[in-house]
């Protein structure tokens, strides 16, 4: 258990002992003084020990784990016994109108203002002024409806112990229908409460959004990068929590980890500025309007899991032509391939228009996997020699390093690590590492693969 749950336990425990002994000597002062309203009080406490049992209770079962039967927890058994509580409150209000309407016809009542009256009176109305500032308190930091509804109504009580008082004072002094004009504040105050109750009760079980909370969430939302905009915030107050969902568009060029780090943000956004709320992030993916033809090509493709490459794009009498390679695995058959190419080509022409034309060249995707060791030292140094004599003095490719030969059953796999410009293009780069490469194939014609990697020259 929870330390928020014993605390919301123990001040509901608190509450039951205090309003059975307020409930006592409420009514033995009633009965000694014949007064309605303190006996009107008395049928207050007596409710209100009802209504806190059922409150510890229902504090008791909202904390329990979330289950099959019951996925978003126990939470609105809180609100449920408020409600009770609210329906309490109406009828005890019905009745004290109705007794103290009865009284006010009757001019022979007798109220006796005794020393006990006023003093249960005085001491209820401490004892209530205590226990409402507690459990406002306790109620708002540990976010219970059911305590909530409890501090509610011993602020009332309190008031109308107010009243009784005032009643069976003006009985003191020879006006014994003030003790029934002091009965019906008490059933006002009663009923007011019973609607503050049942107001906030009600907004609770129908799922209404606590005022505010949607737009500040859906701002929290909207401020993180990556978020284009917030398309749906739902919300729903369960117990203590508020829980729902919250729908934002994101490009639809983004990388999966990209999604899932933005979504990760607007998450943790959420949870820091109001921790009792949780909410589940879903994104929908949007084209947008600056998306170039590349991009949205290449995502059509990734789709697909299809790697292309070596695309052109042409302007041909107003009219644009994209072509490039597929790579598929060399093993499948032409038939399979081109229908796989073809469903990607309707694809892309679906997304950028009938009038677009799409040509596709099938390249054999060749994955080789080779056994190997490394090669003899003095042909790894003949190899590494001829890399560094072939690369051009005044050229792009500076300082070759970590150079490894391994013997394969195909032949020799070489790699190595050079450095270059920065500020270099990538064709540049690709261009000089090429023809560093069919040189040094052109001396040693047991090479199948040289792999060279360029790292930035820093100034």
């Amino acid at each position: 258990m929870t330390e928020t749950s014993q605390r919301k336990e123990r001040a509901a425990l608190a509450s039951i002992a205090t309003s059975a002994a307020l409930t006592v000597a409420k009514v033995i002062a009633g009965l000694s003084s014949g007064s309605l309203a303190i006996l009107s009080e008395a049928g207050h406490n007596l409710a209100d020990v009802a209504t806190t049992i059922l409150t510890y209770f229902a504090i008791r079962i909202a904390h329990k784990p979330a289950d099959d039967e019951h996925p978003y927890g126990h939470g609105k058994v809180e609100s449920l016994a408020a409600l009770i509580e609210t329906g309490f409150l109406f009828a005890l209000s019905a009745f004290i109108l109705i007794e103290a309407l009865r009284r006010l016809g009757r001019p022979d009542v007798t109220i006796e203002a005794n020393a006990l009256a006023f003093g249960v009176l005085i001491v209820s109305m401490i004892v209530d002024l205590i226990r409402w500032r507690s459990l406002s308190r306790i109620a708002r930091e540990t976010k219970s409806d059911a305590l909530a509804a409890d501090a509610l109504h011993f602020s009332s009580d309190l008031v109308s112990s107010a009243l009784a008082l005032a009643g069976i004072t003006a009985a003191h002094y020879g006006y014994p229908q003030g003790d029934a004009i002091a009965a019906l504040g008490v059933a006002a105050f009663v009923a007011v409460a019973g609607y503050h109750i049942g107001r906030r009760t009600v907004d609770n079980l129908v799922d209404a959004a606590p005022k505010g909370l949607t737009e500040t969430i859906a701002s929290i939302a909207q401020s993180v990068p990556g978020v284009i905009k917030v398309t749906a915030v739902r919300l729903r107050p369960a117990g203590a929590e508020v829980i729902g969902d919250v729908t934002i568009s994101v490009s639809r060029t983004l990388t999966l980890e990209t999604l899932s780090a933005i979504k990760a943000k607007v998450g943790a956004e959420i949870a820091a500025s109001n921790p009792e709320v949780t909410v589940t992030i879903s994104a929908e993916p949007i084209a947008l309007d600056d998306e170039t033809i590349l991009e949205r090509v290449t995502l059509i493709a990734a789709k697909r899991h299809l790697p292309i490459h070596h695309m052109t794009l042409q302007e041909i009498d107003r009219r644009t032509s994209v072509s490039f390679d597929v790579e598929l695995d060399g093993r499948m058959t032409h038939g399979v391939a081109h229908e796989i190419v073809t469903g990607l080509e309707k694809e892309i022409r679906s997304e950028l228009g009938s009038d677009f034309e799409v040509e596709t060249h099938i390249e054999p995707l060749e994955l080789r996997h080779l056994e190997g060791r490394d090669a003899p030292l003095d042909t790894q140094i003949k190899i590494a020699g001829a890399l560094a004599g072939h690369a051009p003095r005044e050229g792009a490719i500076q300082d070759i390093h970590n150079v490894r030969v391994r013997n394969t059953p195909a032949g020799l796999v070489v790699n190595y690590h050079c450095r270059v410009d920065q500020r270099l293009t990538v064709n540049d780069v690709h261009d000089q590492i090429d023809e560093l490469e069919r040189r040094v194939r052109g001396d040693f014609g047991e090479i199948v693969r040289i792999v060279g990697h360029a790292d930035p020259l820093h100034p």
